[in-house]
């Protein structure tokens, strides 16, 4: 038996929307952020400690992003550390992730697609190499989302033992084939033991000791073949839970030595076995929530007393539409009808990461996409129009309907992105706001202070007024 421990290493985007830089954050003392402190307890030391090379893992892009600008030497040991194992395996213990955490499920098929090839371009712009599997945000998945993952290029994921069901009396301990539809090749499942993490994830005491938990996981499993995939949330090796980077550091080194324990990732895995199991996928569903993907759309009782969630769910959906609508009208001015068909406005959005990574500039990739026909089109209509595309792609971000309450800061933002993204629309293409949504983000709000999404939408636009 060989085991694996994947650390799932993300936070919500706390930049303010208008300005776009993180404001000093109570609780984070004596750091000016949460970003930073976290940073401080756990990204920085686990990195120092070369962990990030005897792990699994991923890190959110906008995550690696604020990384990349703020802690630099950090964000390379973890490159460094990954392209080791890929230097020396040909597959890396890197996991790509979906771009904005996003309940991809929610989502549409084409929001699917921008979120995989976004994190995807990203992950490979970081590490120098094509990524082999993709973490789903709250390990939300369907059919659909497997079907975008292997569109993409992937060819695993991993979830929770009760997100599949094993075929043929076969036992939940993975890893699984789950046949997709249309000729693709069957995607690889990994499933992740449900008791070892959520001890590592809520109970303290069972990382207290690394000798008691080696003892205890290798007592567990050491007569079983296959893979033992222990995963939780990365900020718990140091931030949730202080000194679990030393518990870390520990277990996979001196400790494995110590009781035999082979550590490997999923990548090298499937490089060296084969995948013979099979599984369906219990869908939609995720490891957060035992209602499906309840938790992000209504009050599905994870969350008692949240019914604001199912009106910001349909004003964000609205919102998307609406947006969406000003986005393609700017490409309705082509001659050919070849090019009028809205597939290649939306490859210019699946492919605005190269924009967003600093590759390319617009023009260029107007220029590949839509060639000599691209001298038709308002260049600078189009900037901003895929500038309020990404602030659309934000307003989607999980964390906003995660929590019980409306009055915290995750459902503001998502908020606030959405005005931006109007404000953008209504910038680009002076055309008014369809104000009938303002009815559904009226109804989103908080029942403990009064909070609205409508004062917080209409407060962002007449900021970003403000500053123009």
């Amino acid at each position: 038996m060989k085991f694996c421990i994947h650390g799932h290493f993300y936070q919500p985007p706390r930049e303010e929307p208008i300005s776009n830089k993180i404001p000093n954050e109570r609780g984070a003392s004596p750091y000016k952020n949460w970003n930073e402190r976290i940073c401080a307890e756990c990204y920085t030391p686990n990195a120092r400690a070369g962990n990030f090379e005897k792990i699994s893992f991923n890190i959110g892009p906008t995550l690696f992003n604020w990384m990349f600008e703020n802690v630099p030497e950090t964000a390379k040991l973890i490159v460094e550390q990954e392209n080791t194992n890929f230097n020396k395996y040909g597959v890396g213990n890197g996991m790509a992730q979906a771009y904005n955490h996003s309940i991809l499920p929610l989502q549409s098929w084409l929001d699917k697609i921008t979120q995989v090839r976004w994190g995807v371009e990203e992950f490979k712009h970081r590490f120098g190499h094509s990524p082999d599997g993709m973490w789903l945000a709250e390990t939300g998945v369907d059919l659909e989302t497997l079907c975008a993952l292997s569109d993409c290029g992937l060819c695993f994921t991993i979830l929770a033992p009760w997100q599949v069901k094993p075929l043929d009396g076969q036992n939940q301990s993975g890893p699984f084939l789950v046949d997709l539809p249309d000729g693709r090749s069957p995607f690889v499942v990994f499933t992740y033991d449900r008791e070892v993490s959520t001890k590592i994830s809520f109970m303290p005491k069972a990382t207290e000791n690394g000798d008691d938990f080696l003892r205890y996981i290798f007592g567990k499993h050491n007569k079983k073949n296959g893979i033992t995939v222990l995963a939780s949330d990365g900020e718990l090796y140091g931030h949730h839970q202080k000194f679990r980077d030393l518990f870390l550091t520990y277990i996979l080194g001196d400790g494995a030595s110590k009781f035999g324990i082979q550590w490997t990732y999923p990548a090298l895995y499937l490089k060296e076995n084969a995948v013979n199991k099979r599984a369906m996928l219990d869908e939609p569903s995720s490891w957060s929530c035992m209602h499906g993907v309840g938790r992000w759309s209504y009050d599905c009782g994870c969350t008692p007393g949240s019914e604001w969630k199912a009106p910001m769910r349909e004003a964000i959906n609205a919102i998307a539409g609406w947006v969406d609508e000003q986005y393609l009208s700017a490409f309705k001015g082509l001659n050919l009808q070849y090019y009028e068909n809205s597939e290649y406005a939306w490859e210019m959005r699946h492919r605005y990461i190269d924009v967003m990574l600093g590759k390319k500039s617009v023009d260029k990739l107007g220029e590949e996409i839509f060639g000599e026909f691209w001298k038709e089109l308002d260049a600078n209509k189009i900037a901003i129009l895929l500038e309020a595309q990404l602030e659309r792609q934000k307003m989607f971000t999980s964390c906003g309907w995660f929590f019980d309450d409306f009055n915290r800061i995750e459902p503001a933002n998502n908020i606030a992105y959405a005005a931006k993204a109007v404000w953008l629309c209504m910038k680009a293409n002076n055309e008014k706001f369809d104000t009938s949504i303002l009815d559904l983000l009226r109804k989103t709000n908080s029942p403990k202070t009064g909070l609205n999404a409508e004062t917080i939408f209409l407060n962002t636009l007449e900021r970003a007024e403000q500053r123009v």
